[in-house]
């Protein structure tokens, strides 16, 4: 039996991106098809090196061939990803998705999360960078051991000079955190706070990113409004604990993306400190700030729920020594950064194809 492309591509219809609901050839994400004898060899190009489904997708492939075409054929599958973005844009145009991590609260963990969902989507072969957007209380240069650390400068072709952002673990970082003395106050007014800010977006060489991560403060101030009003966002990952006094708070961090003027798309929530569980009681879960205070802060406002993280003592050594615990791939908490990284990256996709197609 001779196979055509035709044959090929007609069976590889038959798969559909459960997320973005079309078929693989649709969305052209098979590439490269070659065909020698009974050999076909192509290229599944997905949409994130994150996606949480690329196995599932691959085998759906491999069975659609010997379906649809031959029991006989030797199918070989690659796997390669290209990164989506909102829609064509000029502004900031190397940077393919602005992901906010954002609470109404401060002290549930945003910047450990922000921290670990960078190193997370950087360990699946994504291009990310990471802004600490927390003039008064800057966490990232503790949380990467980058404490007294200087960014360098380049100046471009027309005069212009770039901050060259840090690079640790595979990831590009600027904090205002490395401007100041970390044992001084920043006494800034809100103007000079928010123009700070958009001199990490506007005059740093950045280069290509998948993913520009931004931890932004607490609460919902001039540096929120500024980023939002500013800089094309993607979307927002909402981080919150169980507890009451803080939900209460992070519902109304919430409800500032949904708001006409600022309208930006929440990609979900996720409860930090969910649970503790003793080393010595492997098996047992302690709801101490409460339970399932994310997963209905999500449900009521109609968005995913993306997973929680419990009470562990390593994740706070690994922050405190430089070293953020989805680094250590040993460990069932990088595991599950891993997941919420992989669950992210998903819905950036489904709303960049919602977006492009409107």
């Amino acid at each position: 039996m001779i196979i055509s492309p035709e044959q090929v591509l007609a069976a590889l219809r038959n798969v559909e991106d459960p997320d973005l609901k079309k078929d693989l050839v649709t969305l052209n994400m098979i590439k490269d098809l070659k065909i020698e004898d009974k050999n076909v060899s192509f290229t599944l190009e997905l949409t994130t090196p994150a996606c949480p489904m690329k196995d599932m997708l691959k085998n759906a492939c491999f069975n659609a061939v010997k379906h649809f075409v031959s029991q006989e054929a030797e199918i070989e599958i690659n796997i390669t990803s290209r990164v989506t973005k909102p829609m064509d844009i000029n502004q900031l145009k190397d940077i393919r998705n602005i992901l906010l991590v954002s609470s109404g609260k401060g002290g549930v963990g945003k910047s450990t999360v922000a921290s670990n969902l960078a190193i997370a989507l950087a360990a699946d072969g994504a291009k990310v960078g990471l802004i600490d957007a927390d003039i008064y209380g800057p966490s990232v240069p503790t949380m990467f051991d980058l404490v007294g650390a200087k960014p360098s400068a380049r100046e471009t072709a027309d005069g212009k000079t770039l901050i060259l952002p840090i690079e640790k673990y595979g990831i590009k970082l600027l904090s205002l955190g490395f401007f100041a003395d970390p044992d001084q106050p920043v006494p800034w007014r809100g103007p000079m706070a928010s123009n700070a800010v958009k001199q990490l977006f506007n005059d740093a060489d950045w280069g290509e990113l998948d993913y520009l991560i931004v931890d932004l403060p607490p609460g919902t101030g001039d540096i929120h409004i500024t980023i939002t009003q500013s800089f094309p966002i993607a979307g927002a990952v909402i981080v919150t604990t169980p507890q009451q006094v803080a939900l209460a708070d992070t519902r109304k961090g919430l409800a500032m993306f949904k708001m006409p003027s600022i309208n930006i798309p929440v990609l979900g929530v996720i409860e930090n400190m969910a649970y503790f569980t003793p080393e010595e009681l492997p098996e047992n879960k302690y709801y101490i700030f409460g339970k399932d205070g994310g997963k209905e802060l999500a449900k009521s406002f109609e968005v995913p729920f993306l997973g929680e993280i419990p009470i562990v003592q390593g994740i706070t050594e690994a922050g405190d020594k430089g070293a953020p615990i989805a680094l250590n791939k040993e460990s069932k908490i990088s595991a599950s950064f891993a997941e919420i990284a992989g669950k992210v990256a998903q819905q950036v996709a489904i709303n960049n194809s919602l977006s492009v197609n409107c």
